[in-house]
């Protein structure tokens, strides 16, 4: 079965950085979109990032300029790294996947994806 691992969570300083990774099993990852959402205490579920199989990317207006997302088709991960982080970026992150080849897909939409990782708590202190 698909399973996504994520990793690279923990607790930074204001201004600090942090590289989450998440590793994909069970998929032919070079054929899967992924992304990055999060979920603050009380709060939905919110977009991060996203990328293609073809490594197109898109970024939530609230990180672009501060965060990466990236993937290694040789590794099947894919990374999210995240500088000059802000308190208001605590929460939990989330790594999603969708196979690709079906048609168009809203990559920015969570209900899109159909396998999620577990979760990693970023915590960043003020």
């Amino acid at each position: 079965q698909v399973q996504l691992v994520e990793s690279g969570g923990g607790l930074v300083q204001h201004g600090g950085s942090l590289r989450l990774s998440c590793a994909v099993s069970g998929t032919r990852f070079s054929r899967t979109a992924m992304g990055w959402y999060r979920q603050a205490p009380g709060k939905e579920r919110e977009l991060v990032a996203t990328i293609t199989s073809g490594g197109t990317t898109f970024y939530a207006d609230s990180v672009k300029g501060r965060f990466t997302i990236s993937r290694d088709n040789a590794e099947n991960t894919v990374y999210l790294q995240m500088n000059s982080l802000k308190p208001e970026d605590t929460a939990v992150y989330y790594c999603a996947a969708v196979q690709t080849g079906h048609g168009v897909m809203d990559l920015t939409n969570l209900q899109t994806y159909d396998y999620w990782g577990q979760g990693t708590q970023v915590t960043v202190s003020s």
